[in-house]
């Protein structure tokens, strides 16, 4: 079953944001993952506060989505988003239909 990676990113220093945003997608793609939102435009459709910037990724299942975040890939260049933005990132299982 697809899992998700969800990110609302709240940027306060878009240089070194920049820098992260270069060195993700070769790492996501290594772990079988694929950005399906990725900072697009959003409007408020419910709720009190307007979101940050909102991030999807799609990977194959929760354990390869695991795999991605803790890979060493991740965690050597993670610290430049947590230095350039305030973030709330989430492991989500996707929806498996029944038959």
């Amino acid at each position: 079953m697809a899992a998700y990676i969800i990110a609302e990113v709240e940027v306060s220093d878009p240089e070194t944001y920049a820098t992260y945003r270069t060195q993700t997608p070769g790492v996501i793609a290594r772990y079988g993952g694929r950005f399906t939102v990725r900072g697009g435009a959003a409007e408020m459709l419910e709720g009190e506060r307007e979101p940050a910037r909102l991030v999807v990724i799609e990977f194959p299942d929760r354990d390869a989505a695991r795999r991605f975040y803790d890979s060493p890939e991740y965690q050597a260049i993670i610290g430049l988003r947590q230095r350039a933005a305030t973030s709330r990132v989430i492991l989500v299982e996707g929806y498996e239909a029944p038959d």
